[in-house]
């Protein structure tokens, strides 16, 4: 179909019915993926209560998640480019769902903390499969808006989340809510037990004859072998201490081991003409998660104990946050589709500088905080729903699982330091100030990496030759058939183009 035939007719039409199975699935994964995942910012409190634990101690709960993310996401995106997509995101909601119920058999801070790192590695895995497979599966001239249709499924999850906590928490407890984070498996595993592989990673193996293996240049002697296990295992005990009482006195020293750890994989996996876009890219995301992981993560921390709201008024708060998410989601898809994703970005972060101080300003009455709330969530949180289109844009199809999740879940380190940094910030003023200064901080640095393109441009000093976007046009192999042929080790068959 041309471009002007395809302009021609609704958006939603040019996805076909397998194409919307396809997305349905991966969607139905990121509620789940939310619902598990914020369980933990809800019954923060409770949990702080029940094991003595301090504000730090207890904002570092949240952040456990995060330490394990960059293994995850590396690990289970190699997968993802090595097996396909749907492979991994199988495997990924497995692995964060028995994280999850784990979570509730809990017996002290440390026993909790361990249960946290499951989920990471399963929550980071499901962002790099599902998002690569949702965009590479959908047309290109959409997939802005797939990407944000999608993240807005971790969204809904976080709301169902918080309505479920007022109806479980009060009767049964805080450890109910863990044990329920393992039914809507079942759920996810039947949808996606049928789905096709996403049709450009299909293609594109298929093209080149054999599956990409991205990690072949960290084993690629015995030696190196040796040294990045070594390096696996600094970069997570360094950030084991730094999140955990156990850094106490060396969080300086640990940080800067752990930093030069996972720079060390991003050279490797980058390899000379590609590793100053991956720690570009990282930086980032680092910031991403820094301007948005302090509201995200101790809202209900800050409305229960500097506020002094009930369970109840938490939950419609936290409606209103979670709908604005949502239609910030879905919004950013458009204008992406609209006007190029990396305007977007900047033009609706741009807009969320107006809400941030208001929001911390609004304490007595729950309406007014809500729609403020509401729409600093669709301009500042809403954006991260083109985060998988502007990443995955980056980088070629055969290691985009890799990249992606390894790029994005080590800047997710971001999300990490958010809620520690907000809470020690807090000791010196009050916590809503805290928190407001480091959204509308984080944002301005965000803004202007993405708005002055300093990935893509420190990219291209060491690879000049790189195409602008990755994932601005189909391949040929999607373009000459309605279904790639199934992907096998052999070589492929011949194409019928000649190219």
């Amino acid at each position: 179909m041309t471009p002007i035939a395809k302009a021609a007719i609704p958006w939603y039409r040019e996805v076909s019915p397998t194409q919307w199975k396809s997305f349905f699935a991966a969607w139905i994964g990121y509620v789940l993926d939310g619902f598990d995942f914020v369980l933990i910012t809800l019954v923060l409190t409770e949990v702080s209560d029940e094991f003595g634990l301090s504000t730090v101690e207890g904002a570092s709960l949240i952040s456990g998640a995060f330490i394990t993310r960059w293994l995850g996401g590396a690990l289970l995106g190699a997968l993802g480019d090595r097996f396909g997509r749907k492979l991994s995101m199988i495997a990924s909601i497995l692995l964060y769902s028995l994280g999850t119920f784990a979570c509730g058999f809990a017996w002290d801070y440390t026993s909790l903390f361990v249960a946290r790192l499951a989920i990471g590695m399963g929550m980071a895995g499901e962002y790099s499969s599902s998002a690569t497979y949702v965009m590479e599966s959908w047309p290109v001239r959409v997939r802005n808006r797939a990407s944000g249709f999608l993240i807005s499924g971790f969204s809904v999850g976080s709301v169902l989340a918080a309505q479920v906590y007022e109806w479980v928490v009060p009767s049964l407890g805080w450890r109910w809510m863990f044990y329920l984070g393992l039914i809507p498996i079942v759920i996810a595993l039947w949808m996606r037990r049928a789905l096709p592989e996403a049709e450009e990673w299909s293609a594109t193996v298929a093209a080149k004859g054999a599956k990409p293996n991205p990690f072949r240049p960290l084993f690629a002697t015995p030696l190196l072998a040796g040294f990045n296990l070594a390096v696996v295992a600094v970069a997570s005990v360094s950030l084991f201490a730094v999140f955990t009482p156990f850094g106490a006195g060396a969080i300086p020293v640990l940080s800067v081991v752990a930093g030069a750890s996972l720079v060390a994989f991003a050279v490797q996996l980058g390899g000379r003409k590609g590793w100053l876009l991956y720690v570009a890219m990282i930086v980032t995301v680092f910031f991403a998660f820094l301007y948005t992981w302090p509201i995200q993560g101790l809202l209900p921390t800050y409305l229960k104990t500097e506020l002094g709201y009930s369970g109840g008024q938490v939950t419609d708060v936290l409606f209103f946050a979670g709908f604005g998410t949502m239609f910030g989601c879905c919004l950013a898809g458009f204008i992406g589709d609209w006007i190029g994703t990396k305007k977007a970005y900047v033009i609706t972060l741009v807009a969320s500088l107006v809400f941030v101080f208001p929001v911390f300003a609004a304490q007595d009455n729950l309406l007014v905080l809500g729609v403020l709330l509401f729409m600093l969530q669709a301009f500042s949180f809403g954006i991260s729903g083109l985060l998988p289109r502007y990443i995955g844009g980056h980088f070629p199809t055969e290691s985009r699982g890799a990249a992606l999740g390894f790029t994005y879940n080590v800047g997710s380190l971001g999300g990490a330091v958010a809620p520690v940094l907000g809470a020690h910030l807090a000791s010196g003023m009050e916590l809503g100030r805290s928190l407001a200064i480091l959204t509308f901080a984080g944002t301005l640095i965000v803004i202007l990496l993405v708005g002055f393109d300093v990935p893509r441009r420190l990219g291209r000093l060491t690879d000049p030759d790189t195409p602008h976007d990755h994932l601005g046009k189909e391949t040929s192999a999607m373009t000459t058939q309605p279904r790639p042929a199934p992907v096998t080790d052999g070589p492929a068959a011949p194409d019928p183009r000649g190219e």
